[in-house]
């Protein structure tokens, strides 16, 4: 591979390395990059490879257990009977490009009965060679893919791609993406048939072709992808990094991803998913309605996880959340897609419209079903039962300040993260440090996520204090008297100085109004029949211990970790679309 010393940078070009790439950028910004963005693609980089282990290990426990399945039919014959409950008999049978592998390998009933003597004695003496597993490699998609370089990195850094499909709709960003991809000796020999068929052309010699780790495709995003959703051609990893909202492509993406794949979302219009401004904008692309209070980063992860989960449940399919972080100005989620009518049916028990008080920042969650389980004695089965939910969950005005309720959703209220999942992605980053330029962060991040309590939303002791006009205690004084009064406490990857916690807000604002007895607020500066005025009207239920709880120090806190982004230029943020009139549907933002 070319160095970047060796590299000849022609006249109106700049040449950019990131990591093990290195691109040209053409002067006329036809092709968008945005070097902020480095830490979306290294995070990118390790929770594919992460995933791509985890499939190759789910796909290797199904092949030896159809292995095993096949041995004993072989071994018993076309008219031996298994026992009803071996499980093997159950197994799904191995991936395609195994069948040949394992029919050379281990002869068939027809081979027992009517192959040569010769045939019979080498299986019966046991001579012949078994099977070895071969690790599947795999195929990303990224349908946005503007100067290519996030895909020239996924062709180099994971090592189970087989290939990666390069899209873009502008013919600059095209012509960019072809230029990188030699530049990176990524190209082979370009053919002018169809996918499935070139593999087996060969060329004058009789040789087969090079094919190119990184394909490019010039064309509409939306239409390449539905053009993959039949199960025979679909891919495995879909990554959309669009400018702006990546809702127009969310449809296509679930039905082109094959089951148990992953799809990697970017949403960087934050204008719209975390704040009040356009909720008729937010309800037109992600089907709900936006927070008007602190916890709005969170709030704009669940909106986008919802719109992922329905868009996915028309096609019989779910989504499970492996990773979803509010970084900076976007967010960015890693969900795996699957097939099955019943988790289909429990997204109505996983979706909820949330009260929010406009004074204190209060809120109630109302599911819009609940699902209940019936275990029969007899057989031990379990039948699931949906309903619809009683409403409303909340009064006509916060019993807290008395202030009036908003009203947000719907929204994914289950779980975001996987742990099992985060905690592999982190030791995967410890164990790669030198191969991520943004690994402090990605350590950091991770690591919060992984200890991120399953409950929505977050509070900062700083916005509580300012609703008490008092104060304000101490991170490790508020999380103290949570834990001490038995409440499960975690830091929030969304916000610096949050908390999330098992306790209400009634139970929160008890350990300030304990907090206040002591550190008193002047009342003459307090409008009478104000938000403040209701809150501090209550006496608390118990009195809050603020003594330090050994267990108010998450590991996060512990450790000295780079959580939350820095401005690293004076003027940061999503960045500008490429040149006038030369961004269209179907480019990248995030590239």
């Amino acid at each position: 591979m070319s160095s970047p010393h060796s590299i000849t940078v022609p006249e109106g070009f700049t040449l950019h390395k990131e990591n093990t790439s290195h691109i040209l950028l053409p002067s006329s910004n036809d092709a968008f990059l945005n070097p902020v963005q480095e830490f979306n693609r290294d995070l990118s980089v390790a929770c594919i490879r992460t995933w791509s282990d985890l499939a190759d290990t789910e796909k290797e426990k199904k092949w030896r257990l159809a292995q095993e399945r096949r041995a004993k039919k072989a071994v018993g014959g076309p008219k031996s009977k298994r026992p009803k409950n071996d499980d093997v008999t159950s197994a799904p049978l191995p991936p395609a490009e195994h069948v040949a592998e394992e029919s050379a390998t281990i002869p068939t009933d027809e081979v027992r009965e009517s192959g040569t003597p010769a045939e019979v004695e080498k299986f019966a003496s046991g001579s012949q060679k078994q099977p070895e597993y071969r690790r599947q490699t795999f195929v990303i998609l990224e349908a946005l893919s503007a100067t290519g370089l996030r895909s020239i990195r996924y062709a180099k850094e994971i090592p189970l791609v087989k290939y990666v499909i390069a899209n873009d709709i502008s013919p600059a960003a095209a012509a960019a993406m072809r230029r990188n991809v030699e530049l990176n000796n990524l190209g082979g020999q370009e053919t002018s048939s169809e996918e499935g068929s070139a593999e087996s052309q060969t060329t004058a010699e009789g040789s087969k072709p090079i094919l190119p780790k990184v394909r490019v495709n010039e064309g509409d995003a939306c239409a390449l992808m539905y053009n993959h959703r039949v199960e025979r051609q679909r891919v495995d990893v879909v990554d959309l990094d669009p400018y702006g909202t990546a809702a127009p492509f969310i449809d296509a993406a679930v039905q082109c991803v094959n089951d148990g794949g992953l799809l990697c979302v970017t949403c960087t219009d934050l204008s719209v998913l975390a704040t009040t401004n356009f909720p008729e904008k937010c309800f037109s692309n992600y089907g709900g309605v936006p927070v008007k209070a602190e916890y709005c980063h969170e709030s704009a992860l669940r909106l986008v996880l919802h719109t992922i989960a329905t868009s996915a449940a028309r096609y019989g399919r779910y989504m499970q959340p492996m990773l979803s972080l509010s970084i900076d100005f976007y967010v960015r989620l890693f969900v795996r897609v699957h097939t099955g009518a019943n988790e289909v049916k429990k997204i109505l028990s996983k979706s909820s419209m949330y009260y929010v008080c406009s004074g204190c920042q209060s809120f109630y969650s109302q599911p819009l079903g609940r699902m209940t389980e019936q275990v029969h004695e007899a057989s031990g089965n379990v039948n699931l039962h949906f309903k619809i939910r009683a409403g409303p969950t909340a009064p006509d005005r916060c019993p807290e300040c008395n202030s009036v309720f908003h009203i947000s959703g719907p929204m994914w209220s289950g779980a975001i993260h996987d742990t099992d999942f985060v905690s592999k992605v982190l030791t995967h980053v410890e164990a790669n440090e030198d191969n991520y330029g943004t690994s402090a962060r990605m350590k950091g991040m991770l690591t919060v996520a992984k200890e991120e309590l399953d409950t929505p939303f977050y509070f900062t002791p700083a916005k509580v204090a300012g609703n008490f006009h008092c104060t304000c205690p101490s991170l490790d004084e508020v999380a103290s008297a949570l834990v001490n009064a038995g409440h499960q406490i975690s830091r929030s990857h969304a916000c610096a100085g949050s908390l999330k916690t098992t306790a209400t807000r009634a139970d929160i604002h008890d350990v300030f109004r304990s907090w206040v007895k002591t550190h008193p607020v002047r009342m003459d500066k307090v409008a009478e029949n104000s938000p403040t005025r209701h809150l501090l009207s209550k006496e608390p239920k118990a009195e809050a211990n603020f003594k330090h709880h050994p267990d108010s120090l998450t590991p996060s806190s512990k450790v000295k970790l780079v959580r939350y982004q820095q401005n690293p230029t004076p003027n940061w943020g999503p960045g500008t679309k490429a040149g006038p009139g030369k961004r269209k549907r179907g480019q990248d933002d995030g590239e």
